[in-house]
């Protein structure tokens, strides 16, 4: 059995990790917030960018963890394909998650569905994110911690939308991306509590890409998504400051122009 470290790099690779996983709750938490005072198209759109936040914060959660671990007597190379699927699947089921809170009629019962679908599909980035790490040798799981792992993975995602639907001001919601950050990565490093690497001699060349070939360019590229759009959203109005400036603007037009809404009352 191979000798595996977790943290290569010390606690680097730990904290960039959970920082990660913060920084794609806040948003997602955020976005949904939004979601739920807006209606129509905009409404849509907010859960979108919900979606893309936690799924690819999650995902990005995922590989820098990654970055820290290594097996004694072989290098570690990640196959493309399924690399980019783990990616795919964090987002497309983090988003019917939050369109399952976002559109569903009876809140509880959205809320457990959701945060199940959302659970399972993190549990899903995470194990299709191993499979397709190569190694010389064969990566197996100890079934009781998996289980274990799948359980936190739903806790974490029904929290998460829980505080999502539930949660008004930003201080509680930045303490809700700080739970949430350590419940996402706590599922992370229980996953990889359940690996057990057996070591095969090597004969031939391990196929795949290195991680700083392509993972790494990747990771720091939704890292950049998250942050640029963390303050799209910080910056951009909410509904309530919509309606309070259209209201202050028609009374600045009213108090201009009385004579010409006058005239208009009489007619």
């Amino acid at each position: 059995m191979g000798t595996m470290n977790h943290l290569s790099f010390g606690w680097l690779t730990p904290t960039l990790s959970y920082v990660m996983a913060c920084a794609g709750a806040a948003l997602g938490l955020r976005c949904t917030l939004r979601a739920l005072s807006a209606t129509g198209t905009s409404r849509r759109n907010w859960l979108l960018t919900a979606a893309a936040a936690i799924g690819s914060g999650i995902w990005t959660m995922h590989f820098v963890a990654m970055f820290g671990f290594s097996v004694d007597g072989t290098e570690l190379r990640y196959d493309v394909p399924l690399t980019v699927l783990s990616l795919v699947v964090a987002v497309l089921v983090t988003g019917f998650g939050v369109f399952t809170v976002g559109y569903g009629a009876h809140r509880g019962r959205s809320l457990l569905l959701g945060g199940l679908t959302t659970g399972l599909g993190v549990a899903a980035m995470h194990y299709l994110g191993m499979a397709a790490v190569r190694i010389h040798g064969g990566i197996e799981y100890d079934p009781a911690t998996v289980g274990l792992s799948v359980l936190v993975a739903v806790g974490a995602a029904t929290a998460a939308l829980w505080a999502a639907v539930t949660i008004r001001t930003m201080a509680a919601a930045g303490g809700a991306s700080l739970v949430m950050g350590i419940a996402v990565t706590c599922m992370h490093y229980v996953g990889m509590a359940a690996v057990q690497v057996h070591m095969v001699p090597a004969r031939t060349d391990l196929g795949g890409a290195a991680p700083m070939q392509f993972v790494f360019p990747l990771a720091v590229g939704l890292g950049s998504f998250l942050f640029l759009t963390s303050a799209f959203v910080a910056l951009s109005p909410t509904a309530q400051e919509r309606a309070a400036y259209e209201e202050a603007t028609e009374l600045t037009i009213e108090e201009f122009h009385p004579a010409g809404h006058s005239g208009r009352a009489a007619a």
